[in-house]
């Protein structure tokens, strides 16, 4: 009663949303807003809301600098700090309220955890761009123009009407990155409601889908649905499908892992989700979507030509694999999508795929034992194949600096270590240099290998996640310049051409680095943090 409940609340359901909203946060700043939809739907439901925050980083601004070792990092931080509320409250239920990377699979891992009746709201996808009838997304707007500047091909006042105009309102950026990527993987798990991934950030449509969202949490308190009920082995494998199917963003590997542990953290529903998941399946799973920045296309298109629902059509009807889930509206998902609309010129029939490879991949070899990610859906066909030899960094800022003066050529594998999920600390997505390798024109004449990770926006012959890390004495932490890496996406392979006698003498003079950082959060992350084919979960 200190808080204001009335008499006649006093014993209605008591719900949480977590919200995520920051000014900080492009993809947040309109959160207040969907934060007052989904209260009077709680409401209206016949339940009593509680509004609490938690943390959100922006990758986007976040990249490129000290702050790209926290991203990774905050997904443990935002579970632990919902499960801390909820559980300490004795919370009914809760409506995580996300949108942007690592906030998602955060809430996620959080209903997983604490299993009470969870609903996601994902905060929804920005406006395109415009500029001179060009149209813009972050990344071609921003990113990449920056390498074209640099390279000459534009002005520095087109390069500043290009930033100006690329971001154009709230929302989460524009193409299938990871922000977007775990939003569609989350509402075909069956953890938001239709539509909620694809309908832009400042839509009334998804004003009415966090109202309804609150609606629809009192519903399940009443029948004690529960996420374990939702999330299980079955619908993990489906989220793989899906993403494999859409080309997603290579952090979503990382995410399912995280999400699969969580769920059998408390015995309820063991789940054992591996990377073999994805390589099994990878082998069976064409790509059907291709959406920014591998394309023109981006979610605004995938929304009009049917979204997650057409998407589901398909892959109900045409992949064996694909299993019926039950989804927060308690009905069989193939009742929700029998008749949705699909535009087949964006999300097209298994029978014609975009092409017969999938969307991402699992590279193993002698440089990755432990497994390695590559999003083939970012990679041209002509390659697929690629030799070359290494020039090698022990840090995002030393590559950056050699591609910003132009000592990176044709025919490099660029090689950035000691950014993994112990020796970043914090796994740094590589944005930066990806997208100036782009830029500057070598996006298909240079390759760029690490043991961080990617941005979904990163686009070339990027293979990242190698494991083991060169902090754990992986052979990346033995590569030398000159040595010739061949990465080979068809045979799924990535390969030092060194003798195994030189790797081992290498080995012998091989001295770990210091830890980059000693106190605070990051020393506490590095020291409890496992790899990257277990999902970098601490």
């Amino acid at each position: 009663m200190a808080t204001g409940v009335s008499k006649k609340n006093i014993n209605s359901p008591y719900i949480g949303i977590a919200s995520s909203f920051s000014d900080l946060v492009p993809g947040h700043i309109g959160m207040r807003d969907l934060e007052r939809q989904i209260e009077k739907g709680i409401h209206s439901g016949g339940g009593q809301a509680f509004i609490f925050g938690v943390p959100a980083v922006c990758d986007g601004i976040a990249m490129g600098h000290e702050g790209m070792r926290y991203s990774l990092p905050s997904r443990d931080l935002i579970a632990d700090c919902i499960e801390t509320v909820a559980n300490a409250h004795q919370l009914d239920g809760l409506v995580l309220l996300s949108n942007c990377d690592k906030i998602t699979p955060a809430m996620l891992i959080a209903a997983a955890r604490l299993n009470i009746p969870s609903i996601i709201v994902t905060a929804g996808p920005m406006l395109d761009g415009e500029s001179r009838c060009e149209k813009l997304t972050m990344i071609r707007g921003s990113f990449e123009a920056v390498g074209k500047f640099r390279d000459g091909v534009i002005d520095e006042k087109r390069l500043l009407e290009l930033e100006e105009a690329s971001c154009p309102s709230a929302g989460s950026c524009q193409g299938l990155y990871t922000a977007n990527t775990m939003a569609c993987l989350t509402e075909i798990m069956g953890m938001s409601l239709p539509f909620c991934a694809t309908a832009s950030a400042v839509s009334s449509h998804k004003r009415r889908i966090a109202f309804e969202s609150g609606m629809q949490i009192v519903e399940l308190v009443r029948k004690d649905k529960k996420p374990l009920d939702i999330i299980t082995k079955d619908n993990l494998r489906n989220a793989i499908i899906a993403d494999l199917a859409m080309g997603g963003s290579t952090n979503s590997f990382l995410h399912i892992l995280a999400i699969a542990n969580a769920t059998g953290v408390n015995g309820v529903n063991g789940v054992n989700v591996t990377l073999n998941d994805f390589e099994e399946l990878s082998n069976k799973v064409h790509q059907i979507l291709k959406l920014e920045p591998s394309s023109d296309y981006t979610m605004k298109d995938f929304y009009q030509a049917g979204g997650v629902s057409g998407l589901l059509k398909i892959l109900l009807r045409d992949i064996r694999e694909f299993k019926d889930i039950e989804g927060v509206l308690l009905q069989k998902t193939s009742n929700l999508v029998k008749d949705a609309y699909v535009d087949n010129k964006i999300v097209h029939n298994c029978s014609e795929p975009i092409t017969t490879k999938p969307g991402l991949g699992i590279l193993k070899g002698n440089i990755a034992p432990g497994g390695s990610v590559i999003k083939i859906s970012a990679v041209d066909e002509s390659c697929y194949e690629f030799k070359g030899r290494a020039k090698c960094f022990d840090s995002e800022e030393d590559a950056m600096r050699a591609l910003e003066e132009d000592k990176i050529k044709a025919g490099d594998v660029i090689v950035i270590r000691y950014e993994g999920p112990k020796g970043g600390p914090g796994m740094r997505e590589m944005l930066a240099p990806t997208s100036l390798l782009v830029g500057k024109g070598l996006g298909t004449k240079a390759a760029l290998i690490t043991d961080g990770r990617f941005s979904g926006g990163t686009r070339g012959i990027c293979v990242g996640h190698i494991c083991p890390e060169a902090s754990d004495g992986g052979v990346i932490a033995l590569i030398e310049d000159g040595d010739v890496i061949e990465i080979d996406i068809n045979k799924r392979s990535i390969e030092l051409k060194v003798d195994d006698l030189i790797l081992a003498e290498r080995r012998k003079k091989w001295v770990p680095k210091e830890p980059k950082v000693k106190s605070g959060f990051l020393a506490k992350y590095a020291g409890t943090v496992q790899d990257a084919s277990h999902g970098a979960i601490v």
